[in-house]
């Protein structure tokens, strides 16, 4: 395992020790904790703009989009039990 050096402010270091000793945790543990939570959080967002792009260029592509008057009822009736029939597709813009 390769060894990273920061710097920290005496302030942020008196800190992160602080907020070490009330999660029970060694300073150190606490700072590679707070790392790995900001590493997922940025790759989570990174997923979900990935995802956000793959949709809008599927709606860009074909124009289709389900009414959300009809996906509501659809996802009531899916929190009760109920097994409906997923909504049909409408070319965005045009009413049916």
């Amino acid at each position: 395992m390769s060894t990273t050096t920061i710097r920290l402010t005496e302030e942020l270091k008196a800190r992160i020790a602080r907020a070490a000793e009330r999660s029970g945790t060694t300073p150190h543990g606490f700072i590679l904790g707070a790392l790995e939570e900001k590493v997922d959080e940025a790759e989570r967002r990174r997923d979900f703009i990935g995802e956000a792009e793959r949709r809008w260029q599927s709606f860009v592509a074909d124009g289709q989009v389900i009414a959300w008057d009809d996906m509501r009822d659809y996802l009531s009736r899916r929190a009760r039990g109920e097994s409906p029939v997923t909504p049909a597709k409408k070319t965005f813009g045009r009413e049916s």
